[in-house]
C-alpha cells in the first residue's frame, strides 16, 4: 500500500467540507480542525450579526502554513429554502473560483461535498407545563428539520466513494434533564436519523455518525441551569472537568477521515463519561 506524506501531515487535503453553526463554539472548533487538517471548509452561518467572527475564522483558516481555501454562506436552515440556499450558494462560489483560477479549486475539479457537519442548533430551557407551538418549532425546525433538509439537499453531491455525514448529538440525547424536553429529544432524533441514513447511504460508501459531547464551556452551556451542569461534571469520570471544543473537534475530525471509513451509524460519546454506566 503506498502512502505519501500529505496522508498523515494533511490528511483531507483535497476535501471539501461544509460545517453549519461555523461562527462558534464547537461549530468553529470543528471547521478550524477540518481546515488544520488540509480540508476547504465551507463555513456556514445564520445571522448577520454573526458575520465579523465568520471572517475572523476565514482569516485565521487562511493564515494557516497551507493557507487551506475557505467559503462562507448565510443561510437559516430552520427555512425550508435556507438549506438548498446553502448548497446553491457554495456550488456558485466553488465554480466561480474555478473560473478565475485563484487556487482554491482546480477548474477540473467538479463540485463534491465530502464532509457534512450538521451542528448547527439551539435549545429551549423551559418546563413541559409552558412548552407552546413556537418553542417547539424553534428547537426541531433548527435541530431537527433543518438537518434533514440540509443532508437531503447536499445528497446529490456527496462523494461515491468516502463522504461523511457527522451530526453532532449531545449527551442529553440520552440522559433526562429537566426543563431541556425539546433540546434532549431533538438530539435523540438525530441519533435515529444517523442509523437510519447509515444504513440507506452505505450501498453508496457514505459513513454516517452522530458525535455527542458532553457539556463544553460555550455560550449554550450557559443557558443550561448551573445545577445541570455541576451534575454533569461529578458524573464525568475524567477530571471531572467539562470538555473543550478542540476536544470535540478532534473526535469529529478522526471520523471526517480515513479513520473513519469503517465506521457508520455510531453514536460516539465525546464526554468523559459512559453513557452505559451513568445513564442508561
Amino acid at each position: 500500500m503506498s502512502t505519501s506524506s500529505s496522508e498523515f501531515s494533511l490528511p483531507l487535503e483535497g476535501k471539501l467540507a461544509i460545517v453549519t453553526g461555523a461562527s462558534r463554539g464547537i461549530g468553529e472548533g470543528i471547521a478550524l480542525e477540518l481546515a488544520r487538517r488540509g480540508a476547504s471548509v465551507a463555513l456556514a452561518y445564520n445571522s448577520t450579526g454573526s458575520e465579523p467572527k465568520v471572517r475572523a475564522l476565514a482569516e485565521r483558516i487562511r493564515a494557516l502554513p497551507h493557507a487551506a481555501p475557505t467559503f462562507t454562506v448565510q443561510a437559516d436552515i430552520s427555512t425550508t429554502e435556507g438549506p438548498v440556499h446553502l448548497i446553491r450558494n457554495l456550488q456558485a462560489q466553488f465554480r466561480a473560483a474555478a473560473h478565475t483560477g485563484d487556487g482554491v479549486v482546480h477548474p477540473q475539479k467538479p463540485f463534491v461535498v465530502d464532509i457534512l457537519v450538521n451542528n448547527a442548533g439551539c435549545e429551549r430551557v423551559v418546563p413541559l407545563g409552558q412548552i407552546d407551538v413556537a418553542d417547539y418549532n424553534e428547537v426541531y425546525d433548527i435541530n431537527v428539520r433543518g438537518v434533514i433538509l440540509l443532508t437531503q439537499a447536499a445528497l446529490p453531491y456527496l462523494a461515491s466513494k468516502g463522504a461523511r455525514v457527522i451530526n453532532i448529538g449531545s449527551v442529553g440525547a440520552r440522559a433526562g434533564f429537566k426543563e431541556l424536553s425539546l433540546y434532549c429529544s431533538s438530539k435523540a432524533a438525530l441519533e435515529g436519523l444517523t442509523r437510519c441514513w447509515a444504513a440507506e447511504l452505505g450501498k453508496d460508501g457514505v459513513t454516517v455518525n452522530c458525535v455527542s459531547p458532553g457539556p463544553v464551556q460555550s455560550a449554550m452551556l450557559e443557558k443550561i441551569p448551573a445545577e445541570i451542569v455541576e451534575m454533569q461534571k461529578a458524573q464525568t469520570p475524567v477530571q471531572n472537568r467539562l470538555g473543550t471544543v478542540d476536544e470535540v473537534a478532534r473526535v469529529v475530525a478522526g471520523l471526517a477521515g480515513r479513520d473513519g471509513d469503517w465506521i457508520s451509524g455510531q453514536v460516539v460519546s465525546a464526554s468523559g463519561v459512559s453513557f452505559r454506566n451513568v445513564f442508561l
